[in-house]
């Protein structure tokens, strides 16, 4: 299998020193799950789409670069707005080069959906991190529906996708809850005629399913005996929208828990997204005591959006609900932080899916937290770790990123509790997600300087 070799980059080392209380207000960036889909249906549309707030972080950057390399033409006007027109169901046209993923698994999983009923070859690359995740539970299902996947050992990136059309309809019962392996069958259903099936027994985030259905896909959603059904009709015809993408609920988790965490702190944050399976850590927050309130909730573009204000208070440990975990599966690295700084044993389990993330965020963040000082128990699916009691952390340590942009973003937020410094060897993968993050971080703390 022939292909690219992504070019290295220089590691990006950064300090973060404690700086007093974090004041003022967040702009967030767009809803990185929300951003990628609105390209990939926007490209799938007969005619022009308007996106409106996409996030412009690396990953997205990748679907839009994917996306272009097979027909679609993307834009971005000098206002920020940016122009798609699409190709239309069934119309993806043969890439001339492989597909660079970069760090998106997102990308990777939902783009190989889109490929799989379509008839063309594509090859997907990407980075050290993505390249070690593996794709089997996007393989299984695809390769049910027709495609020809050939993969690197363990069912890993290089990957070569041979589509299939007429591909096969099937009815899918997830055996994990993942949201892109869910949106990566119905998106190979687009084009397959008939009707697909995906059956979810634990809900997981329905970006996709509200999506759909505002581009004008055929798409039921109902309850069953074994879970929610999502039903879609295959050779759909997508009509061209203007979006508008909320702020990102898991780039909001890190203001939530500084805010929670740095004494007077006092924090807004405008524009989150508050789509109910997203909300977890928000409710875990306020489980453990923290002082969040919601404001001047809206909808826009089908997904509720409010402003989330957020004040200092001590923080109680709790035992997590495992059913929480699809609600916040993102976000549990910056848990993990605040957990450090509760009162008490925060005991965080059934989150099996972080070993399979950009990093082993479980075996990631429990090195990082014991390297500063933090007592940690590490289970298969989770942690359990004896928090600070509200005092600072002792810090003083150079901690691994492992490529992760959100390892690296809680640990910048731990290092803002902590009595001695705390090196992040590579801040450079924050770009996947949050380029503005240590731009957001100086200003909430200057606002106090």
């Amino acid at each position: 299998m022939s292909h690219a070799t992504p070019l290295p980059v220089s590691p990006l080392p950064v300090s973060i020193v404690a700086r007093g209380p974090l004041r003022g207000d967040v702009a967030l960036p767009g809803d990185k799950s929300i951003s990628h889909r609105a390209l990939m249906f926007a490209s799938l549309a007969v005619g022009r789409s308007r996106i409106e707030g996409l996030l412009e972080g690396e990953d997205v950057l990748a679907t839009a670069a994917a996306m272009r390399a097979m027909g679609a033409t993307i834009e971005r006007d000098s206002d920020g707005v940016w122009q798609v027109d699409g190709v239309g169901v069934g119309g993806l046209l043969q890439p001339a080069q492989a597909l660079d993923m970069g760090n998106s698994g997102t990308s990777t999983r939902l783009l190989m959906g889109l490929v799989a009923s379509h008839p063309i070859t594509a090859t997907f690359i990407g980075d050290a991190s993505l390249s070690s995740r593996p794709m089997g539970r996007v393989i299984e299902p695809l390769t049910q529906m027709g495609a020809d996947i050939t993969a690197s050992p363990g069912g890993r990136l290089p990957l070569m996708l041979r589509g299939l059309t007429p591909a096969v309809p099937v009815e899918y019962t997830l055996p994990v809850a993942s949201a892109q392996v869910k949106s990566a069958v119905l998106l190979a259903g687009l084009n397959t005629p008939g009707i697909t099936r995906v059956i979810e027994p634990v809900p997981t985030r329905d970006h996709s399913e509200r999506m759909l259905a505002g581009f004008g896909a055929e798409l039921t959603v109902e309850e069953g005996p074994d879970g929610r059904i999502i039903s879609i009709r295959g050779e759909a015809e997508l009509q061209p929208q203007d979006i508008q993408v909320p702020g990102d609920p898991s780039s909001a988790a890190f203001w939530l828990v500084a805010g929670s965490i740095v004494p007077g702190s006092h924090i807004t944050i405008r524009n989150a997204c508050m789509n109910p399976t997203r909300t977890g850590l928000l409710q875990v927050l306020r489980m453990m005591g923290a002082d969040i309130t919601d404001t001047n909730a809206r909808t826009v573009g089908g997904e509720p959006v409010a402003d989330l204000v957020v004040r200092h208070a001590p923080l109680t440990a709790i035992e997590v609900p495992a059913d929480i975990a699809p609600s916040m599966i993102d976000e549990y690295p910056i848990l993990f932080v605040a957990a450090a700084c509760a009162t008490g044993r925060t005991v965080a389990r059934g989150a099996h899916e972080l070993r399979v993330k950009e990093s082993d965020r479980i075996a990631t963040m429990a090195a990082a937290l014991t390297a500063i000082g933090v007592a940690v128990t590490e289970h298969d699916d989770g942690l359990s770790i004896d928090g600070s009691g509200g005092a600072s952390l002792p810090g003083g340590a150079q901690v691994a990123s492992k490529l992760d942009h959100r390892i690296a973003m809680s640990m910048a937020v731990a290092g803002l509790v902590a009595r001695a410094p705390i090196c992040i060897d590579d801040a450079n993968p924050v770009a996947t997600s949050y380029p503005a993050f240590f731009e957001t971080l100086d200003a909430l703390a200057r606002a106090t300087d």
